[in-house]
């Protein structure tokens, strides 16, 4: 798992709105919850896997910003950090001196920023749009604030969906929103955010994933980072297996992004251990599995440098950029 490129993937165009389809998926609560309670005991990487593990969560990490009081100066920073997301002594005694992280994720007003600072690294910035994270604007407004990013550099587009289309289960609506969005989004990557702590029942959230798959996501994401309940594993079981399901049907990868309350390494290995398992090793890549993260990358830094030293160190010895 040591190596830096990464196969290119062949977009998701999308498929036509098969109302059939959607209905007919329904979610076993119960069983959901009993998979995903098994996986953390059932599964453990120790040792040189575990540092493996560690650095590709690295690769896979959208490393983000999306505070209310984010200036040029932090987001400066924080893609310094990503650009050398670990200590360059510590990336040089574990092999991996060029190690980046995935994407940059910042709101549209720092979008430029992030493109010039991370200028020759091939690091993408992804702007959060639509109107994050309520996703309640005009629609006007969020084809507009989406465009605005592209023309600014962002390569990748996260989109917040109308939860009250999939509450309500008007799912046609929900289809030609998120395919307008895909059109706006052009050449950049688009994903779905779901919010799928709000959307109510696993049937919704099953039912959500493929109508924004149909409608050409690139990635389906769990969460904005700010509702009450963000990135759960039995959420990402039911995502991953609609993954699963729409790739058997039509061919076509999509990628799957957890975010929100995933803040240890140990945690991170979970969810790479169920993409392993329900979608195989090929989602082990960026380009296909990222994660939404602000602090994670701390804990997995100190994680590694006990790899190494057999301590813990201080978390100051780790800056953020």
């Amino acid at each position: 798992m040591n190596d830096l490129t990464f196969p290119e993937i062949e977009r998701n165009p999308g498929t036509a709105f098969d109302l059939g389809w959607v209905e007919s998926l329904r979610v076993n609560k119960s069983a959901i919850e009993r998979r995903t309670a098994t996986l953390p005991a059932r599964r453990t990487v120790k040792k040189d896997w575990q540092a493996a593990w560690l650095m590709r969560a690295i690769r896979c990490m959208d490393l983000t910003t999306l505070s209310g009081d984010d200036t040029r100066t932090n987001v400066l920073r924080l893609c310094a950090k990503a650009r050398q997301p670990v200590r360059a002594d510590l990336l040089e005694s574990l092999g991996l001196p060029g190690l980046t992280v995935g994407a940059v994720c910042v709101y549209h007003q720092f979008v430029g920023t992030a493109v010039e600072a991370l200028q020759g690294s091939n690091i993408p910035v992804a702007a959060v749009s639509t109107g994050f994270p309520a996703g309640l604007n005009p629609m006007a407004l969020k084809l507009k604030e989406i465009d605005a990013s592209v023309r600014d550099g962002a390569k990748e587009i996260d989109i917040v969906i109308s939860r009250h289309l999939a509450l309500g289960g008007d799912w046609q609506a929900l289809y030609n929103e998120v395919k307008a969005f895909r059109t706006a989004c052009g050449e950049a990557h688009m994903k779905t955010i779901l919010a799928t702590g709000e959307l109510g029942t696993l049937t919704n959230v099953a039912r959500a994933s493929m109508v924004c798959m149909m409608a050409g996501a690139d990635f389906i994401k769990t969460s904005t980072g700010k509702e009450n309940v963000n990135a759960t594993l039995p959420f990402s079981l039911v995502m991953t297996r609609m993954v699963r399901e729409y790739h058997e049907a039509t061919g076509y990868k999509v990628g799957f992004k957890p975010a929100g309350g995933i803040r240890t390494a140990k945690q991170s290995l979970d969810w790479l251990i169920l993409m392993k398992e329900e979608l195989g090793d090929e989602w082990l890549s960026p380009n296909l599995f990222r994660f939404g993260a602000s602090t994670l990358l701390g804990d997995i830094e100190r994680q590694l440098e006990h790899y190494l030293t057999g301590q813990y160190s201080a978390s100051f010895r780790h800056p953020l950029g």
